[in-house]
């Protein structure tokens, strides 16, 4: 089907790379499991126009991608195995020995360790930046070697979103390479490389997947320049999405934009009860007006997904415990976006160097939870079971 303007990105979505011609009458494609491809003589193996390994890529790979230009926008799409490989691609893609990254200090942690770690290693340094930076603040920090910036909206665990119309100008008079994690909207409800941000990535192991069973990473844009040293950066590092990864994910995206209404509403709903709470201090949602940067989400965001995160007014380690064993329909684990709701502590995993009002659970015990798909009467009727168990009398 054709990509024209004249239909919505939904029904476009559900068609791209679709051919019932060439997946034999299916309206899926086939998952071929293969390393060595044949050619059909000698020549054949350096003169075609795709690499004849599978790791390069199959039929599911192709109809993959082709969904998530839809989605985003993009002219090019490179898979990796998992959202921390496309963001490690990402990174890697835009930087050499000697230069510098400025980066969000709200990074979804493990991006942060590849760039600390990894890259820290390899001559990279980097820059970590308030997630609510002004432009002239920002503008300082810039140096000579600073190639790339490392966006992510919202910030991870605290939800704090970028002024990109202050920021992206200045990034683009320094000839600056930006690079967004759209994990959160899954790439349905923010379309960075519109804003001229230059890479769009996520993992698609969240709500594209949608069923907690396969992983995935993408990395979108529409620079040819950028395409191409993603792809250099892929074919040295070995990065590849296996076939059965794949179709999970092409077929979660098929069914996206329906699963991501339910879960955006059902949190809306219980954001806006947790608000009214007595033992909830605060909630952090940017489609609340409550907010600090809900203007900035109703400017640049069409919708909210199922992911918030709040804080408890108690801190106690021993009084929450209650809390925590009440609970009965939030799965306690990591990752997000799929079918079920889950939940988790954050104070353990937050770690922040610039953004430094988190320290020492100055706002409060917080808690994230993902959204699922269950009934919202029943998600607000846990959480209610589970916060009447919090012993509040030492307030």
């Amino acid at each position: 089907m054709s990509s024209d303007q004249d239909t919505s990105k939904t029904t476009r979505m559900v068609h791209a790379g679709r051919s019932a011609d060439r997946f034999g009458g299916s309206v899926n494609p086939p998952i071929q499991r293969a390393s060595t491809l044949l050619s059909p003589d000698a020549e054949g193996l350096y003169s075609g126009p795709k690499s004849l390994y599978g790791r390069m890529g199959m039929t599911v790979q192709d109809v993959l991608i082709e969904g998530l230009k839809e989605l985003e926008g993009a002219e090019y799409g490179q898979l990796s195995s998992n959202g921390l490989s496309a963001c490690s691609m990402a990174l890697a893609s835009a930087v050499q020995a000697g230069d510098n990254i400025l980066m969000t200090d709200s990074a979804y942690g493990p991006t942060r360790r590849f760039a600390e770690r990894y890259l820290g290693r390899m001559g990279v340094t980097v820059s970590f930046f308030h997630p609510r930076i002004t432009g002239r603040d920002f503008e300082v920090m810039i140096s000579e070697n600073t190639k790339a910036v490392f966006f992510e909206m919202p910030g991870s665990l605290t939800f704090e979103l970028h002024d990109l119309s202050a920021l992206l100008p200045i990034c683009k008079a320094r000839h600056l390479i930006t690079i967004l994690d759209n994990t959160w909207s899954a790439g349905l409800f923010l379309q960075p490389l519109s804003l001229g941000i230059d890479l769009s990535l996520q993992a698609l192991t969240k709500y594209v997947v949608g069923h907690s069973d396969s992983f995935g990473g993408a990395v979108l844009t529409r620079s040819k320049k950028l395409s191409v040293q993603l792809e250099a950066i892929a074919q040295d590092w070995g990065i590849s999405l296996a076939p059965d990864d794949a179709y999970a994910a092409q077929r979660g995206l098929r069914t996206l934009p329906v699963r991501l209404k339910q879960q955006e509403q059902t949190a809306l709903e219980l954001a806006r009860w947790l608000e009214t709470h007595p033992k909830v201090r605060k909630v952090y949602h940017p489609a609340l007006p409550s907010h600090e940067d809900h203007e900035i989400w109703n400017k640049l965001f069409s919708g909210s997904s199922g992911l918030f995160s709040f804080t408890l007014h108690e801190t106690d380690t021993d009084k929450l415990k209650p809390f925590y064993d009440s609970i009965s329909l939030f799965g306690f684990g990591f990752s997000y976006g799929g079918f079920e709701s889950l939940m988790i502590p954050c104070d353990p995993q937050l770690k922040r160097t610039i953004s430094t009002e988190w320290a020492n659970r100055q706002r409060g015990s917080l808690v994230r939870i993902s959204v699922g798909l269950e009934d919202p009467a029943d998600l607000r009727a846990d959480l209610a079971n589970a916060l009447d168990q919090i012993d509040s009398s030492g307030q």
